[in-house]
C-alpha cells in the first residue's frame, strides 16, 4: 500500500516562500517519478511540477516556471516543492502524486499517469 503524506503548507504573504514535503512509503520510492498538482477553489486540479525517478529530469507548468523547484531525496523517500515569489493565484490545496509506471523515460505530467495521491496540504498566499 503506497502512502503519501504532504506537509509544509500554510499562510504566507505574497512574495514569500514555502517548502512542501511529501514522504512516501509502501514501495521502492526511487523507481518512480513523482509530481505535484494543485487545486484552487472552484477550479480543476492542475499540474504543477514533476520529477523523474532518477531526479535528472524535471518539468514545470508555465505558471510556476522560474519560481518553483521540485527535488527529491531518494534515501529519505521524500519529494520537495520549493515555492518562491509566491502569488495570490498560487493559493490552492497542493497534492503529491506518485507515478504508476517504474523507470519511465518521459516525465509524466497528466493526472491519469499518477496512481497514488496524498491527502493534500493547503497553501494560502495573502496579497
Amino acid at each position: 500500500q503506497v502512502q503519501l503524506v504532504e506537509s509544509g503548507g500554510g499562510l504566507v504573504q505574497a512574495g514569500g516562500s514555502l517548502r512542501l514535503s511529501c514522504a512516501a512509503s509502501g514501495r521502492t520510492f526511487s523507481s518512480y517519478a513523482m509530481g505535484w498538482f494543485r487545486q484552487a477553489p472552484g477550479k480543476e486540479r492542475e499540474f504543477v511540477a514533476a520529477i523523474s525517478w532518477s531526479g535528472g529530469n524535471k518539468y514545470y507548468a508555465d505558471s510556476v516556471k522560474g519560481r518553483f523547484t521540485i527535488s527529491r531525496d531518494n534515501p529519505k523517500n521524500t519529494v520537495y516543492l520549493q515555492m518562491n515569489s509566491l502569488k495570490a493565484e498560487d493559493t490552492a490545496v497542493y497534492y503529491c502524486a506518485a507515478d504508476l509506471t517504474p523507470f519511465r523515460t518521459v516525465v509524466p505530467i497528466t493526472s491519469h499517469e499518477f496512481g497514488y495521491w496524498g491527502q493534500g496540504t493547503q497553501v494560502i498566499v495573502s496579497s
